[in-house]
Formats: C-alpha cells, structure tokens, sequence
C-alpha cells in the first residue's frame, strides 16, 4: 500500500492493459487519474467503463483500442461526443453489452469464475453483435437457456470516493456506490484517488459502515485528489460542472487539450477557476 500522487499512481499501466474505470456516466469518474493516463500517452488500452467524459478523453487521445461498455454518455448530455465520433469513423473497437452484463462480468472476475449466467441479452441484439457470445442450459429441471457472460478480469482499476484512509479503506458519500468495489476485485493493480484522505478514525466516524465501499486488502495506491472527480460530480463534495461540460463536449479537442490538459494536474486545478 502506498499514499501515492497521480501521475505516480498510473504509473503502472502499461501499452494494451485492460483498464476498468469506476463510477457511471458523469458522476464520481476518477479524472484526475484519467488525466495522467492522457498525459503518461499511453496506448491500446483496453477501457472497461460504465462510460462518461473518462471514456470520450481516452479516445480523443488516442490511448483506446477498444472500449467494453453498456454505454458511454455525460448524462444530461446523452452520447459522449468523442467517443461516438470515434466510433463512427471505426479509430475504436467496441463491446457493447447490457448493463446487467457487463456487472455480471465484473462480479464473475471478481470471484476468479470463467463467466456467470444471465437471462439479459435474450432476444435482442446483443447476441448479434457480440456473436462471440455463448449460451447455457440450466442442469435443473427447469432446462432454461441463460446468456454465459464471460469474466472480464482487469490489469488495472481507477477508482475515485469521496473519503478515504491511507490504508485504502474508501467511504462514499453521495447515494450511490456504482460498481467501484467489483472494479477493485476484478483487477490486479487498484488505484483509489480521493477528495480527502482522513485518519482511520475519522474514516469510520464520517458516516454509516455500509458505505466503507474498499478495505485495505483491495487497494494497492491512495491519491487525494481534491475536485479529482471534476467535471463529473462528486456529491455531496460538489456536483457536475455543467458549463464546463458543455464546453468539453462543444470545443475542438486541440484547442480543449491546449487550454486544460497540456500541463500537470495542479495546472488544470488552476485553469478551471480562471
């Protein structure tokens, strides 16, 4: 376990790893460290994403070669810009599966399984453009044919909570703990990036144990990365920057890049309260 800052953080990602991003759409994405994968220009990952801006930058910096997903949106605004032009002109691959789906082939590299069974994917598309996609029968008697979602073990997961120690225990604050956890199980590297890092104590006074989301024995790296999350919201610390949102999705990606990504992540910080 180490207390790392972000650029430290990523360092371990490598050219073609599998990368699983937490949180969902654009809410408490783990920007900060998508920053640094950005600025660290690497190259034929893998993302593995309930997908928002994380997503859409990856891609627009050419650090995608595929992307396994049940959607990719900023939420009030529907389609990831970047991430469907990309998708479009044919730069990315995509897995596309149900949302159901890509949980369940989390949980199932979570719990060292080959696949686990599932009834969503029946009788839509799915099948048809995942045709690497198998089916199974129920052993019982009630001989049911399930959809066999395969694991989707990561080399590396970024997450981002609102608290956490320098152990690696994790609290969220806001309604909602996505999938973050089953992210962390199903990797071999897991990087937690925070908004404040607290003494252990304080951790588990800061609200109810149900939402110590991460235990240290999930966690290899703890970044407090306050507004790490933005533009994506991070409640209750803050919510989506909506204006800075639509300027993302609205501004060529050079001029974007030029304004707020050239420079480190204390630099972007700076740039956004101009």
């Amino acid at each position: 376990m180490s207390v790392a800052d972000v650029d430290e953080a990523v360092a371990g990602v490598r050219d073609g790893m599998t990368v699983g991003i937490g949180g969902w759409g654009s809410r408490r994405k783990p920007m900060a460290l998508v920053r640094a994968l950005v600025r660290a220009g690497r190259r034929d990952l893998t993302i593995v994403s309930y997908g928002g801006p994380d997503v859409g930058l990856l891609v627009a910096a050419g650090c995608v070669r595929r992307v396994v997903t049940g959607f990719v949106s900023l939420d009030s605004i529907p389609l990831e810009p970047h991430f469907g032009r990309a998708r479009t002109s044919g730069e990315i691959a995509l897995t596309e599966y149900d949302e159901g789906m890509l949980h369940w082939g989390l949980l199932a590299a979570a719990h060292r399984l080959p696949f686990l069974p599932i009834r969503a994917g029946l009788g839509s598309d799915v099948m048809r453009v995942n045709p690497g996609l198998r089916t199974v029968r129920s052993p019982y008697a009630d001989d049911t044919e399930l959809v066999a979602v395969p694991a989707l073990p990561l080399d590396v997961a970024l997450i981002h909570l609102n608290r956490a120690d320098a152990h690696g225990n994790g609290r969220y604050l806001g309604p909602d703990p996505y999938f973050d956890d089953l992210f962390c199980l199903a990797a071999k590297q897991r990087v937690l990036s925070c908004e404040r890092i607290l003494s252990t104590a304080d951790l588990v006074g800061a609200g109810p144990p149900q939402t110590l989301l991460t235990n240290r024995s999930m966690i290899d790296a703890v970044v407090a990365t306050p507004h790490g999350a933005h533009f994506t919201s991070c409640v209750p610390d803050y919510g989506r920057d909506e204006a800075f949102q639509r300027e993302y999705a609205t501004t060529g990606w050079d001029t974007f890049r030029a304004r707020y990504l050239d420079g480190d992540e204390a630099d972007y910080q700076k740039a956004i309260r101009q």
